[in-house]
């Protein structure tokens, strides 16, 4: 066990994240998504999504250059507005650093992605890609 480091943060997603380089995307899927297909390292975590978020971002800057640093998929009207409002908040970006695609947009960015972070979130829309930032720039 560490000290300072979220105990849901296991040495295998720990690894995972510090290979990760500068504009790297991490992507977080709810239970729904297709995880595997990505052809990219799943790991999974057994909490929801928002949860999840939140732990990784106190290790992990996320991109304060070109591009957004948090994107999530557009979801239906009147679906996963409250599981995307608790994973932005997890995510402590700068609303101009956050953007929204299209589903199939989403799915088409999930194979282009670093690693996959399965969570056990079942609330439709509750997947978020985290790009990777630098190491000690102000990413709030």
């Amino acid at each position: 066990m560490l000290t300072g480091i979220d105990p849901l943060l296991s040495g295998d997603l720990l690894r995972l994240l510090d290979h990760m380089g500068h504009n790297d995307t991490l992507l977080v899927t709810d239970a729904h998504y297709p995880s595997h297909a990505m052809g990219v390292p799943v790991i999974d975590l057994a909490v929801p999504s928002p949860e999840a978020v939140r732990a990784v971002r106190t290790v992990l800057p996320v991109n304060m250059y070109a591009g957004p640093s948090v994107t999530l998929m557009t979801p239906e009207p009147g679906t996963g507005e409250e599981v995307q409002a608790e994973i932005q908040e997890a995510a402590a970006a700068r609303a101009d650093r956050i953007a929204w695609i299209d589903r199939f947009d989403f799915y088409d960015r999930g194979r282009e992605v670093f690693a996959v972070l399965r969570t056990l979130e079942t609330r439709k829309y509750g997947c978020v890609m985290l790009r990777k930032g630098v190491v000690g720039d102000d990413d709030a």
